[in-house]
C-alpha cells in the first residue's frame, strides 16, 4: 500500500523565513529603519507565553524589531485599549499582535476592534475580514495563509479542485474558505450541524481539518490521493501532540499530508513576519 508525501511545513517555513530575512535588509536601507512588530500579552498562560517567545525570536532573527508588552492578568479592558491605541500611533510598530486568550474579563472583540487595520497583521479585524470576503487587499490570518502557500506549493493551480474546510472559525475555517474560492476551487464548509461530512469530504481533492477535535477525519472520509491539510493541535490519551486527522490511517490513503506537529504550525508565525513586513512596506509608501 502506498503511503502519502509528508509536507514538511519547518523546513518550508524556514526558507520562507530566509527570504523574509532578505527582504528586510534593503527595506532597512531604503527607509533607514527596521520593520516593527509589538505583540501584547496578558497574563501567565503557558502555552500563550511559549508562543510569544517564539514570536519574538522569530522576529528578531527576520531583522525586525520586537516590541513585547507583557500586562497582568488583572489590567482593564480599557488600559489594554490605551495600549493598543498608543501603538497604533507608534511609527516604530508597523504590526501589533494582542495574543489571545484574553482573561474572561476582557472583551476580545474590543480589543481587536481597537487595532488600527493598517497595523493587523493578524488579520482578525472586521476591516480586514470583510476586505478578503470582497476580495479586495487585506491582512488574513497567518494560519489559513500558510495552509495556502502549502497547498500551491504541492498542488500548483487550484482551479476547479473540489476543497473541504471542516471547521468555520472566524480565526481559521471562514478565512480558509474565502482563500481557496479566491484560488478557484469548488468550496464546501463542513462543521458541527454537517449530518454526514464523510459525504462531502468523500468527493474532496483537498481537506483542511481545523475544529480543535482528534480524528474528525479518518480513513474511509478521504478519498483516494487526496491531499489532506491538518491544522489541529490537541493531546492524545498519552498526552503527545496529535492534530484533527487520524494520521495513521488518513496517511495510507491521501498523497500528500500534513504532520503534527512540523506541519501548518511553524507557518503561522512565519506568515506573521510576511505581514509584518507588508505592512512596513505599505507604511512607507
Amino acid at each position: 500500500m502506498s503511503s502519502a508525501a509528508i509536507i514538511d511545513g519547518k523546513a518550508f517555513a524556514a526558507n520562507l523565513r530566509q527570504r523574509v530575512a532578505s527582504a528586510v535588509a534593503p527595506f532597512v536601507a531604503l527607509t533607514d529603519r527596521k520593520p516593527g512588530l509589538a505583540v501584547v500579552l496578558v497574563g501567565e498562560d503557558p502555552a500563550s507565553q511559549v508562543y510569544v517567545g517564539s514570536k519574538k525570536k522569530a522576529t528578531i532573527e527576520a531583522g525586525m524589531h520586537s516590541f513585547e508588552h507583557r500586562l497582568p492578568t488583572s489590567v482593564s479592558q480599557n488600559e489594554l485599549i490605551a495600549l493598543v491605541e498608543t501603538l497604533n500611533a507608534d511609527a516604530a510598530v508597523d504590526g501589533i499582535l494582542v495574543q489571545l486568550p484574553l482573561p474572561p474579563h476582557i472583551d476580545d472583540k474590543a480589543v481587536i476592534a481597537a487595532i488600527d487595520p493598517a497595523k493587523d497583521v493578524d488579520g482578525f479585524h472586521v476591516v480586514n475580514a470583510g476586505r478578503l470576503a470582497v476580495g479586495e487587499e487585506a491582512f488574513v490570518p497567518c494560519t489559513p495563509l500558510g495552509c495556502l502557500m502549502l497547498l500551491k506549493d504541492h498542488l500548483g493551480d487550484l482551479s476547479g479542485k473540489n476543497a473541504v474546510v471542516i471547521g468555520r472559525s472566524n480565526t481559521v475555517g471562514k478565512p480558509m474558505a474565502l482563500l481557496l474560492l479566491q484560488a478557484n476551487a469548488t468550496v464546501t464548509v463542513c462543521h458541527s450541524a454537517t449530518p454526514d461530512i464523510g459525504f462531502h469530504t468523500r468527493q474532496a481533492d483537498v481537506v483542511v481539518a481545523a475544529v480543535g477535535k482528534r480524528n474528525v477525519l479518518t480513513a474511509d472520509m478521504v478519498k483516494p490521493g487526496a491531499i489532506v491539510i491538518d491544522v489541529g493541535m490537541n493531546r492524545n490519551d498519552e498526552g503527545k501532540l496529535c492534530g484533527d486527522v487520524d494520521f495513521a490511517g488518513v496517511k495510507a490513503v491521501a498523497s500528500h499530508i500534513t504532520p503534527v506537529p512540523g506541519g501548518v504550525g511553524p507557518m503561522t508565525i512565519t506568515m506573521l513576519l510576511v505581514n509584518t513586513l507588508e505592512a512596513a512596506e505599505r507604511a512607507a509608501i
